[in-house]
């Protein structure tokens, strides 16, 4: 194998130049921007004076994909926080009720028959809802299986307490409109793996020090060329191969043996190859920053019901707030958001009711729609041209965007280029 461009240096594109330049790999990295780490990284921000992260990512010990990428790249051993077991903290804003929920370790879920473990209200049986999902999703490729509101009653306690904030964090999109398929891929890697594999983890010193300037350290480390501030304005195609991939400052001409894992959004690689097949519909997440320290005690990670807050993080030095399938907030101005957010995070802990320092990061398009049609809209990493393969959390990875897609569909990408030719390629 020759030089391989990697064109993007999301997570998804770090992971492929990391699996490549793992196995000697001559590996250039290209990016339009003047960093790395896409919608995953750490960045200044002057209106709190802090440096927060351009999206809140929870994490579980059972993301494989990510934790491997980690060890790999050398990552501190401290990038991600948790506790030692899998603990969850709620509180219903509505009720003023607090509980924790406490998977045991093993794949056998006996915690579900103890109270004190379970959300306050449900029952044992209760938690055998899922079991409909799981079933509509067996034997079924990704999109084919219909909704999750088909497969499961998503109503009544237990699923406004559990359900129903787990899985709209999970695929940021209405669980009943959601794809069962990829609802049943998370919980079959995470709940239905055990308590061991569902163990939360947070990056408490940023994204960047957990994924990005670790990989990039890496990448320098085995030779790999980084290029950023390099924005693809198209591919030169050859006779069933990329020969040239234009940047705006220069052309690369492609040597026989070259080849290109393309990992850019879904809408800009769609620009490229005509006939992609690539999701079409988004979904918005609203993340609010506020430059307060949270006391002493404070949960890592808060689920909250009955609120516009979902998920409340309390970092060393602010407090985060997630809302996933927020586009009903994108037209709602940033300041009646941040106040009205704060309002509920004062409740929760007991804080000044006066706005501090804030900010609003609306993300329109953070992730695909995880309904049955776009998932089905997902193209696998191979392609058409024998030496260009795709890379993204919007590619067929069984999984919805998250942290563990990209990374999954970055080694994906690197070892198809590396595999036989032998074992096929689809088209585009």
């Amino acid at each position: 194998m020759g030089i391989v461009h990697v064109v993007g240096a999301g997570l998804a594109g770090l992971s492929a130049a990391v699996t490549l330049a793992e196995r000697g790999s001559r590996v250039v990295l290209h990016e339009a921007a003047k960093q790395a780490g896409g919608r995953c990284r750490s960045y200044y921000d002057p209106s709190l004076g802090l440096t927060i992260d351009n999206g809140n990512h929870l994490l579980l010990s059972g993301n494989t994909d990510a934790l491997g990428f980690m060890r790999i790249v050398g990552a501190p051993a401290d990038a991600l926080t948790g506790p030692d077991e899998a603990a969850f903290d709620f509180a219903d804003l509505k009720s003023g009720e607090r509980w924790r929920l406490r998977p045991n370790a093993g794949r056998l879920p006996w915690w579900i028959l103890s109270r004190g473990r379970r959300v306050p209200g449900s029952r044992a049986r209760d938690y055998l809802a899922p079991l409909g999902i799981l079933k509509a999703a067996s034997g079924k490729a990704d999109g084919a299986g219909g909704t999750i509101g088909e497969s499961m009653a998503c109503e009544g306690l237990l699923y406004e307490r559990l359900w129903s904030p787990v899985l709209l964090a999970a695929l940021n999109t209405d669980p009943r409109e959601s794809d069962v398929g990829l609802a049943a891929k998370i919980l079959r890697e995470t709940l239905g793996a055990g308590g061991a594999a569902c163990r939360p983890l947070v990056a408490v010193a940023g994204l960047s020090a957990a994924f990005v300037d670790p990989a990039v350290a890496y990448l320098e480390r085995r030779g790999a060329e980084i290029r950023f501030g390099r924005r693809l304005r198209g591919l030169g195609f050859g006779a069933g191969r990329i020969d040239r991939l234009d940047f705006t400052d220069e052309p690369v001409e492609l040597g026989a043996d070259d080849s290109v894992v393309l990992a850019l959004p879904p809408w800009v690689a769609a620009e490229f190859l005509p006939g992609l097949a690539a999701p079409e519909n988004f979904r918005s997440i609203v993340n609010a920053h506020f430059a307060v320290v949270p006391p002493p005690g404070s949960p890592l990670v808060l689920g909250v019901v009955n609120g516009l807050t979902e998920w409340l993080f309390a970092y060393p030095d602010r407090y985060s707030v997630t809302i996933s399938g927020a586009d009903r907030l994108l037209d709602v101005p940033r300041e009646d958001l941040a106040r009205q957010i704060w309002g509920e995070i004062a409740r929760l802990g007991n804080l000044a009711p006066e706005l501090p320092s804030w900010q609003i990061v609306k993300e329109k398009r953070a992730t695909f729609a995880a309904t049955p049609a776009e998932a089905a809209r997902r193209a696998g990493a191979v392609t058409a041209h024998k030496n260009l393969v795709l890379a993204g959390d919007w590619t067929a990875t069984g999984l919805p965007s998250t942290i563990e897609g990209a990374i999954r569909s970055g080694k994906t990408a690197a070892l198809a280029l590396m595999c036989d030719p032998a074992l096929g390629r689809g088209a585009a």
